[in-house]
């Protein structure tokens, strides 16, 4: 299950979805903005703060309702994805990571975690935390990049750091 960034069910998510599904991989990509896509990355996260951060967390796990496998996250699609990680197989976040505290303190035991961010980043300092805390869990840093970098619809995009993380977390789903 594929959790959209601020700007929605863009394009460029459904692109990288389609690239999981390319490789024999099942993706569901529900939609949290319930068809609402926005221009520009504050447009989207003032559409989130106005729906309220609890109602897209409470989207997203009425979408995994019964959903045991793999979660992966961009952005702001972190805020479910670690809602839902006691309930994962495995976890992957991009260019989003939100501090343990906010969801009990804890990583769940036996579930894996990857995490592909840009450096610089807001949230790069809580990934490298969350690398650092959690057993085993991979942080893959991408100097440069845009906050956006994966999505292909927008104008971050960056096709090397992309075409990487794509290969990365097919190798964490392989594995």
């Amino acid at each position: 299950m594929l959790f959209h960034h601020a700007q929605g069910l863009t394009e460029g998510v459904q692109a990288f979805a389609d690239e999981l599904r390319a490789a024999g991989h099942t993706v569901q990509t529900p939609d949290l903005y319930e068809g609402r896509t926005f221009p520009s990355l504050n447009s989207g996260v003032a559409f989130a703060q106005e729906v309220g951060f609890g109602e897209i967390i409470g989207r997203g796990q009425r979408a995994a309702d019964g959903f045991d496998g793999t979660l992966i996250g961009i952005s702001l699609g972190a805020l479910p994805t670690q809602a839902l990680a006691h309930q994962a197989r495995q976890v992957v976040l991009i260019s989003g990571a939100i501090p343990l505290e906010e969801f009990g303190g804890s990583w769940p035991d036996g579930v894996p975690l990857q995490l592909h961010l840009p450096d610089p980043d807001d949230d790069i300092e809580i990934a490298r935390d969350l690398a650092a805390t959690i057993p085993g869990a991979e942080l893959f840093e991408y100097p440069g990049a845009d906050h956006l970098f994966l999505d292909r619809s927008l104008a971050g995009y960056d096709e090397d750091a992309a075409a990487l993380v794509t290969r990365r977390v097919l190798d964490f789903l392989a594995g």
